[in-house]
């Protein structure tokens, strides 16, 4: 996702691990999470989400508007 309300592109970083998800489930996917994070170069917002509203088109916005 990029957004230029300021006259420039901000790459996003999106994780989603739901409430309900199992406790060794999220353990894995945090360290997975984690090491694709560290690779990765450029990414100006992350955004983590355990339920839709974190990860709702406004909200993310306001992240990215606001620098993280």
């Amino acid at each position: 996702m990029t957004t230029s309300t300021q006259g420039r592109d901000k790459l996003t970083f999106v994780s989603w691990a739901p409430e309900p998800a199992k406790v060794k489930q999220k353990m894995l996917f945090a360290s997975s999470k984690d090491e694709l994070r560290r690779s990765l170069v450029g990414i100006a917002v992350e955004i983590q989400g355990t339920e839709y509203s974190e990860v709702a088109y406004e909200s993310v916005l306001d992240k990215a508007n606001r620098g993280n």
